[in-house]
């Protein structure tokens, strides 16, 4: 098996979001970005496909 390294960055997933919602005529808040980019976040640890890296 081969390991790549992959940074996700919760702004750039809510960002994502904020356009693909608005393509489809919903005009979410700041808020509700925010939460959307850590659910999509949150499932892709659940999911093993990303690992979470603590960096202190």
């Amino acid at each position: 098996m081969r390991e790549i390294e992959v940074f996700i960055d919760t702004e750039e997933i809510a960002e994502f979001f904020f356009q693909e919602l608005m393509k489809r005529g919903y005009i979410p808040t700041e808020e509700e970005l925010e939460d959307l980019a850590d659910i999509t976040f949150d499932y892709l640890l659940d999911k093993c496909i990303i690992d979470e890296d603590n960096e202190d």
